[in-house]
């Protein structure tokens, strides 16, 4: 474990965990809202009143502007802002990205970063867009590399480095940097160039992004999804192992109207109610919103209320075991986040891995619940059951079972298991009575795996006659099949 990240709850991918700087201990996952030098919408020591324990802000602003350069370098830069917390810097890469070049090198934003006593200081990386040619984004990656070998030479002491994973839309690439990274023992790894991904709504690009990128590094090492500003998609992405995101999207928000839910965004014009009960929310109608004078200034506070809630609730569910349902629930709030749910899914073998082996009690949200790494880990094991003699399959108990050598009990989307397992977790899930394809297919696959497994034992499966599946002839092959109504045995 990283000497300056500390794990303490784990779920699917995501933690919790403490992370030490020179101005303090954080806990994650967080947000750090992103603080313009120039305007500030709310005084950056009010922020702690919103949960935020970090900051962030772009050092290539106030290097380019005397006046900000000169308090900076005269007082800090916690001084400049008024924080006493830990603050992150950015290095110019988003201007790069926007402009195209910027009026620094490398190693001078470094010593600046560093001389202004930045917690977490960022190299100047290049930020390769989505969808760009390989070759333009294996190029801009070397230059990229090059960047980060300097700096983690140049940056030494109790200050915190950060080795920006990039790699464009290419996962091989972004794994393979990553990998690279590892070697050099950064102190935090944030994920570059993904704002594109997020503003089109390409959640399931960004999945594939995310876990190519986690693939490469230590699981035990930070990681800051840069750019991740709105609360609908943190749940999606901690259970990646995302642990820091920063956050503009308040303000920017709030400057074009727009009040932030953790189900998507409103323009508050449009808004006869307030669907929250924050500090704001409570005081205020959706009406008397509309008019306030400071407006601009009231939809951030909400929108860092709404932020902030939303992290907690995560956090809890971390503790809880509960992290995966939250996700399948919050990826409903559009399609494309459901194709980002679906994408995940895709990753179960290797999230299977990070996943803890207990919990609480499994909870069926949706057909997407079927491919969940606890159902994986289940089709993995059926090897270790030894079934012999006459086996019974059944949904729930039934007279005459006790004939039978074994008594099996039926529940999608798992399978067949042991009775003696019922209250055990994954088996103690709460499911829906009539299973839809998705689970049932996965039931009826693993239940004849068993079978399979198990050619000397005889198996009776009472079925219930809702199982509309084209995989319950496959069982009449293997077992004798009799609908739950037609069972007569007493």
């Amino acid at each position: 474990m990283s000497a300056i990240f500390e794990i303490l709850d784990k779920d699917a991918g995501g933690r919790i965990g403490r992370l030490r700087t020179p101005h303090g201990t954080i806990e994650t996952p967080t947000v750090m809202p992103v603080i313009n030098p120039n305007i500030q919408l709310i005084p950056p020591k009010e922020m702690r009143n919103f949960g935020a324990e970090i900051l962030i802000t772009n050092s290539y602003i106030i290097y380019r502007k005397e006046e900000l350069k000169s308090v900076a370098l005269e007082k800090g830069l916690h001084g400049l802002l008024g924080f006493d917390g830990p603050i992150m810097t950015d290095s110019g890469s988003f201007q790069l990205s926007v402009y195209g070049s910027v009026e620094v090198t490398n190693e001078e934003i470094l010593g600046f970063q560093q001389k202004i006593g930045s917690d977490i200081i960022v190299p100047l990386d290049i930020p390769t867009p989505p969808d760009v040619h390989y070759r333009r984004a294996e190029e801009e990656l070397a230059i990229t590399a090059e960047r980060l070998e300097a700096a983690r030479k140049f940056i030494q002491g109790e200050q915190l480095l950060a080795g920006p994973v990039q790699g464009s839309t290419y996962p091989e690439l972004r794994e393979k940097a990553a990998s690279h990274l590892k070697d050099l023992n950064f102190e935090v790894y944030p994920l570059g160039a993904v704002v594109p991904l997020m503003e089109a709504y390409r959640y399931a690009e960004l999945v594939d992004v995310i876990a190519a990128s986690k693939k490469g590094l230590s699981p035990a090492s930070p990681v800051h999804l840069f750019g991740a500003g709105h609360p609908m998609m943190f749940a999606l992405a901690v259970a990646m192992g995302c642990d820091l995101f920063d956050s503009a999207a308040y303000a920017l928000y709030a400057k074009d109207g727009r009040y932030i839910t953790v189900n998507g965004t409103y323009h508050v014009e449009k808004l006869n109610y307030l669907p929250c009960s924050c500090p704001v929310c409570s005081k205020y109608t959706a009406e008397e919103l509309k008019k306030a004078d400071n407006r601009e200034e009231l939809l951030g506070r909400h929108n860092l209320y709404a932020t902030f809630a939303e992290i907690r609730l995560i956090k809890q569910c971390i503790k809880d075991g509960k992290l995966l349902e939250l996700v399948e629930q919050r990826c409903r709030a559009h399609p494309k986040l459901l194709d980002g749910l679906k994408k995940l899914y895709t990753h179960s073998s290797w999230l299977e891995q990070l996943d803890p082996a207990t919990k609480g009690t499994f909870f069926y949200c949706g057909p997407e619940s079927s491919s969940r790494p606890e159902v994986m880990r289940f089709g993995k094991r059926l090897d270790r059951f030894s079934l012999q003699g006459s086996v019974i399959i059944r949904t729930g108990p039934i007279k005459g079972e006790k004939d039978y050598d074994q008594i099996l009990t039926f529940k999608a989307p798992f399978g067949a298991f042991p009775t003696e397992m019922e209250e055990v977790y994954p088996f103690n899930a709460e499911v829906p009575k009539f299973p839809d394809y998705e689970s049932l297919n996965t039931a009826l696959s693993n239940t004849l795996k068993l079978m399979d497994l198990n050619p000397e034992a005889e198996f009776t499966f009472i079925c219930e006659e809702e199982f509309k599946h084209p995989l319950i002839e496959e069982i009449t092959k293997r077992a004798k099949l009799v609908y739950r109504k037609d069972w007569k045995k007493e």
